[in-house]
């Protein structure tokens, strides 16, 4: 069973997120802000995959990147971008981040397909 961290400021979307790995097998937390997700991040068990939402309430998804995978053993964590924001130079951030980048509505099936897709990719992140 794989561990996913979601970090989505917006309740609804989140918990259906994390209902939705759930149904998949994957065993999923959430996060509301960036913070919260670092806070999380500080347990010895790191997640196999970080969901983000780009816009959070006190940091971007953007910015929050580089400072996961700056903590040790954490620099390849897979990354998946769950955004409203679908402008071109949003979508190939993302992207220049080493993210897939999924734009909301988002379908179930593409969001596990890039789960199931980032777990296939070695990482250090591991436990």
């Amino acid at each position: 069973m794989s561990s996913i961290l979601v970090v989505e400021d917006d309740d609804d979307i989140r918990e259906l997120v994390i209902i939705r790995l759930e149904q998949a097998g994957h065993e999923a937390r959430g996060a509301a802000s960036g913070e919260e997700a670092l806070g999380i991040l500080q347990v010895p068990a790191t997640p196999d995959v970080l969901v983000l939402d780009v816009g959070l309430p006190d940091i971007t998804g953007f910015d929050l990147v580089p400072e996961v995978r700056a903590r040790p053993g954490c620099h390849d964590l897979p990354v998946i971008f769950l955004s409203a924001r679908v402008l071109g130079e949003d979508i190939a951030e993302g992207r220049r981040l080493g993210a897939t980048y999924l734009t909301k509505p988002f379908v179930a099936t593409a969001l596990l397909q890039a789960v199931e897709a980032a777990l296939i990719e070695p990482d250090d992140c591991r436990p």
